[in-house]
């Protein structure tokens, strides 16, 4: 109950954001190989500043 007014931090904001690109480009590799891989590279770059913060 006490975390229900509780921000998320910067890098919870990051890895969800990162979660669902993840699951975009899942659902999109049987349909569009393309956009799934252009999610991917998304994904790839959110994981990037990730590990920016956390270093």
């Amino acid at each position: 109950m006490f975390g229900l007014f509780k921000k998320k931090s910067e890098v919870e904001k990051l890895q969800s954001k990162y979660e669902n690109l993840m699951k975009e480009a899942y659902s999109l590799s049987t349909s569009d190989r393309k956009k799934s891989d252009e999610k991917t590279c998304e994904a790839e770059e959110v994981m990037k500043e990730l590990e920016k913060l956390n270093v």
